[in-house]
């Protein structure tokens, strides 16, 4: 069953914080995992999601950063994770599967931004192997687990970044073009949507939903490798409420959670709601462009992750 996009009307919006997102729900008994769940929006999807009764994971790079972020906040398992690094995001994988624990929600939060051009160790330009193929292989190593839960959802973080570029299949470490920072990072961004389009599509009939995420302009570490005055001018561009970070995580914390959502998944959310299509060449910071609702398009990203990564779901 395909989740139609459009607003679902949802009484929400864009200064929604995320323990509004949360309401009364209660997550007792839940296993959360959030990547990146100790800075930024990261942090207040974590908090929040604690705050509810869930036990959150939170896979960290930085272990020290991420203990001091975290402390006073109750239910909160710091453990360790590179996702430029695919021994690690399996060795990670492998020590939660064996705990035998249900995964409920798992939020793909981490990620990176129009950073210097870079590679990881299997030679893919850095901001896909962190934000992309990463985020694939850890979803796919925890999907037993994901299973196990009967009903449960995962979130990808994606952004109006979307609309800078679809993905590249072809040449997606710009080996025959210039690098191009930005659209390096929207070529991520649609991807991480596309893979959310593409696991909805093949998890529905295990009870498996998914749903891509935009959090909104947001001040956060997230924009660090970007030059201040570059940041101000492609703000002046875009001139959108500038949220804080527990409204930013509004939208993944609703998606992850909401009753509303029931039976439905597959679809792009904003605002703390679904977004609207736009055309391909709106100017406007919001709304889904047409690539990222492409399910050919979805489909053919996902064959050629497998490919680039080794990396298979087991159903």
């Amino acid at each position: 069953m395909t989740t139609k996009q459009a607003a679902l009307h949802s009484g929400f919006g864009a200064k929604t914080t995320a323990r509004e997102a949360i309401g009364s729900t209660r997550l007792e008994g839940k296993i959360a995992i959030v990547t990146g769940g100790y800075v930024g929006c990261g942090l207040e999807t974590a908090r929040a999601l604690a705050g509810a009764g869930a036990t959150v994971i939170v896979p960290a790079r930085s272990a020290d950063k991420a203990r001091a972020a975290l402390a006073g906040i109750d239910r909160v398992e710091l453990e360790t994770i590179e996702l430029g690094d695919p021994a690690s995001i399996d060795a990670f994988a492998t020590r939660f599967l064996a705990s035998g624990r249900p995964l409920h929600l798992l939020v793909n939060n981490a990620g990176i931004m129009a950073i210097p051009f870079a590679k990881d160790a299997r030679g893919f330009e850095l901001q896909l192997a962190t934000n992309h193929l990463g985020h694939f292989q850890l979803t796919a190593r925890l999907w037993p687990a994901i299973l196990r839960a009967k009903q449960a959802r995962v979130v990808a973080l994606t952004s109006w970044g979307h609309a800078l570029s679809s993905v590249d299949l072809e040449d997606p470490s710009f080996e025959r073009q210039p690098y191009d920072k930005w659209k390096a990072y929207g070529r991520t961004k649609s991807a991480n949507a596309l893979f959310a389009l593409a696991l909805d599509a093949r998890g529905e009939r295990h009870g498996v939903r998914a749903f891509s995420v935009h959090p909104g302009s947001v001040a956060t570490e997230l924009t660090r490798s970007v030059p201040p005055e570059e940041m101000k001018a492609l703000r002046a561009t875009n001139p959108r409420y500038i949220k804080s970070p527990a409204e930013g995580a509004a939208t993944s914390v609703w998606c992850a959670t909401s009753p509303a959502l029931d039976g439905m998944g597959g679809v792009y959310c904003e605002d703390v709601d679904i977004g609207e299509p736009v055309t391909a060449d709106s100017k406007e910071p919001r709304g889904v462009r047409p690539w990222i609702i492409d399910r050919d398009l979805a489909g053919r990203l996902w064959t050629r992750t497998e490919e680039w990564t080794g990396v298979r779901f087991d159903a």
